[in-house]
């Protein structure tokens, strides 16, 4: 069987982008009209000619989405555990080459985070780490999950790329969900933007998914970072994955994030600027292309394209997101991985969701949904 490395090795970048770009009205007529998706027709979904059909795609995501979750969206919240890096990624503020304070909570400072976080409600945690192996590795994450778990029905991962043996260490102790980003596709220009660590080595990161699947994790989250490469080639390419994913580790589920390039520390400018319209043709694309696929917007985003999403496909959303380590109770300000846009608080956001004749939900599907 192949692997995933192979499967993209097939599919040449330049190809696919002029592929996107030639799909035609009669394309995303036909996609729109498919009992099932395919991958020629989410490229379609996701051209240029695909935004004269943008309400037809509202409406057909919106359908999806409530016929799948019903109305309902999924909280969470990130806590930011050390801000400790050992690569040197130009688009982030947490990189190596930046001359910041470094930050990493022990127990006792991750109790008095999680203390907090458990008074807003919330029962679904997110762990995010920079990616250093000896001041947030395995040990580390293998300490924290087993502290914070007792506290939350679902707690979850967004770290470096581990090996098979580690993540399965990681979920006898209660893990649910991993995330892992492959940032861009484009193997050509990966290493521009990831010049040293161990985050420059393409392929490893590229087969982090499939060690989780033979891990037998619960869910896997992938996604690219909008802004740096071809946000339509890019997200094809993650269409490819998750289908190579779901057919290979068809007992996980999965999850797609959309984070875009956000200010922070340092100078580097987005190459490719993505419109709010642009974001939102591509999460109803998701959705259309996957009716089952949890699709995730976190607080980069603003208030308008947050509130206006609520109903367009996206099943859940972060709240009250500090992006710094010990930001909701140790510290009142470091270093933040990138500048929250939406600063509404939990109670805000459950309002907002109400109004919008949707239910917040505090736990994770498995356990709200028997």
């Amino acid at each position: 069987m192949k692997t995933f490395e192979e499967v993209h090795a097939s599919h040449d970048w330049e190809s696919t982008k002029a592929s996107i770009q030639d799909k035609t009205g009669a394309d995303v007529e036909q996609a729109l009209s498919a009992h099932k998706a395919t991958l020629e027709d989410f490229k379609a979904l996701i051209s240029p000619a695909a935004e004269s059909y943008l309400e037809h795609m509202a409406h057909k995501s919106r359908a999806i989405t409530q016929r799948r979750f019903g109305k309902t969206i999924q909280l969470y919240i990130p806590l930011y555990l050390s801000n400790a890096c050992a690569n040197a990624c130009a688009y982030c503020g947490f990189s190596h080459n930046n001359n910041i304070t470094r930050i990493t909570l022990n127990k006792e400072q991750v109790l008095q985070e999680i203390a907090v976080i458990k008074e807003m409600g919330f029962q679904h945690l997110l762990l995010v780490t920079g990616e250093h192996p000896k001041e947030c590795g395995f040990d580390y994450l293998k300490e924290i999950v087993e502290l914070v778990k007792p506290h939350f029905p679902s707690v979850s991962i967004e770290v470096q790329p581990m090996q098979q043996e580690e993540y399965e260490g990681l979920i006898q102790l209660g893990l649910h969900t991993v995330y892992v980003y492959q940032e861009t596709y484009n193997r050509t220009n990966y290493k521009t933007y990831h010049p040293r660590g161990k985050k420059s080595d393409f392929a490893y990161r590229l087969e982090t998914p499939e060690r989780l699947g033979r891990a037998h994790i619960h869910k896997i989250g992938i996604g690219c970072l909008l802004g740096l490469e071809d946000w339509r080639t890019d997200s094809f390419f993650t269409a490819l994955h998750l289908n190579y994913l779901e057919k290979t580790y068809w007992r996980t589920k999965y999850s797609i994030s959309f984070p875009r390039l956000r200010p922070h520390v340092g100078s580097f400018q987005p190459n490719v600027d993505v419109t709010d319209k642009q974001l939102a043709q591509l999460i109803m694309a998701y959705r259309i292309f996957n009716p089952d696929v949890d699709l995730s917007l976190s607080t980069r985003e603003s208030k308008a394209f947050r509130n206006n999403m609520l109903q367009l496909g996206v099943t859940a959303m972060s709240a009250g997101s500090k992006t710094e380590p010990g930001g909701y109770a140790v510290y009142n300000k470091a270093l933040e991985q990138f500048s929250v846009n939406d600063d509404r608080s939990p109670k805000d956001i459950c309002e907002m969701i109400k109004a919008g004749g949707y239910e917040p939900v505090w736990k994770d599907w498995d356990d709200c949904m028997h």
